[in-house]
């Protein structure tokens, strides 16, 4: 999701959108072609000076920022806001064979 400054969506787009679906939504190959249909979306109207927020763990994190830069986007910051809870649930228990 592309947003201004005051939170207002500009654009988005979603793997499931583009017709990928199940696991296939997780992989690098889709989050790249999500950020082509966002670039398209964005080079009718733009911003070009792009600030990154990312969140969670998974391996279309670093293809889908490589595919910004390959766009033609100014990335002004990059930051990871991954939630990590403090203390979080109790484990499992220890399999004994």
């Amino acid at each position: 999701t592309v947003t201004d400054e005051k939170g207002h969506v500009i654009a988005w787009s979603s793997a499931g959108s583009l017709g990928f679906n199940g696991p296939k939504k997780a992989t690098p190959f889709a989050a790249s072609k999500v950020v082509n249909a966002l670039a398209e979306k964005l080079k009718k109207t733009g911003p070009f000076d792009v600030q990154v927020f990312v969140s969670g763990i998974g391996g279309g994190r670093d293809s889908s920022i490589r595919s910004l830069m390959n766009q033609g986007f100014n990335l002004s910051s990059i930051k990871d806001i991954t939630p990590i809870p403090h203390n979080g649930p109790r484990p499992r228990k220890v399999r004994r064979v």
